[in-house]
């Protein structure tokens, strides 16, 4: 066969399918589906700021947690952060951690977003994608003064689309920041060093109370 004609065709065929991939449409995301759960959780937010230092810590905590659990995968969170480990963790232990995990992940915000002071929370109506997960920005925005920027890095699951990161000022990774200090716990002390560290923090987010 013609070599010359065999390198043609070659350049023919992969000249198609780059321009074949070029006006295929990207893969159709619901928009809407995947800023559902960040607009339940600031509407939750907002709640919670209103109720204010004045309700007791754990009404303010049963107002957050299943709204928490709707919106974020905690588990991948988890599992993200402790790393290759978890997989050799018993199932006695795993339990633990999640649990331990889920308050101190609540009680965090619970205990970040205790007062309102006229602030306002605005979810871009627009996403953007990193690879096959979409991020939605969010703005907090006081009364006076500058506003603060929050993304949620929202994965696909069969529960829908819910948050596996939260990125400060669009890009500190919460994850990030607290893989290092789970990992450094876990290779110290195992699983119960980490449980008790998450639950001292829990109880001194609360004021004592969890």
């Amino acid at each position: 066969m013609n070599t010359s004609f065999c390198h043609r065709r070659g350049l023919m065929v992969a000249t198609a399918a780059v321009f074949i991939g070029a006006v295929l449409p990207a893969r159709a995301v619901d928009i809407d589906g995947v800023t559902a759960p960040i607009q339940q959780l600031v509407d939750g937010l907002l709640q919670v700021m209103k109720a204010g230092a004045a309700t007791p810590f754990p009404r303010r905590f049963e107002m957050l947690a299943p709204i928490m659990d709707r919106t974020f995968d905690l588990t991948a969170i988890l599992q993200e952060s402790v790393g290759a480990t978890w997989a050799t963790l018993p199932p006695d232990q795993q339990t633990m951690l999640t649990q331990a995990f889920r308050r101190y992940t609540v009680a965090s915000y619970v205990n970040s977003f205790d007062g309102f002071d006229g602030q306002q929370f605005v979810v871009s109506p627009n996403t953007r994608a990193v690879g096959n997960d979409q991020v939605v920005q969010t703005r907090i925005i006081p009364k006076s003064g500058e506003g603060h920027e929050l993304d949620y890095v929202m994965r696909e699951g069969g529960s829908g689309w819910r948050a596996v990161d939260v990125l400060a000022d669009g890009s500190i990774s919460r994850v990030a920041v607290q893989r290092s200090d789970f990992r450094r716990l876990l290779a110290r002390g195992g699983a119960q060093a980490l449980v008790t560290s998450l639950r001292s923090k829990s109880v001194d987010l609360s004021d004592g109370s969890s």
